[in-house]
């Protein structure tokens, strides 16, 4: 059985925060940038539940152990 399945994980070399964008970005393989701004953006949009998500995110989703610069 092939275990190269793509998982969902914050990213250790990609990060500002906690590396969930950075992991997300990774994960849709677009710029982390881009995920970043668009958070911002939603954040703002919906007074600020953006960040609460982030923070679940950050607990929820498990550290990538390769370090990918």
């Amino acid at each position: 059985m092939n275990n190269d399945m793509k998982k969902l994980m914050r990213s250790r070399g990609n990060r500002m925060i906690c590396g969930v964008c950075g992991g997300i970005g990774e994960y849709l393989n677009i710029d982390p940038t881009l995920v970043r701004l668009i958070w911002a953006i939603c954040s703002v949009a919906s007074l600020g539940m953006g960040l609460l998500v982030y923070f679940i995110a950050a607990v929820v989703m498990p550290e990538n152990d390769d370090i990918v610069m």
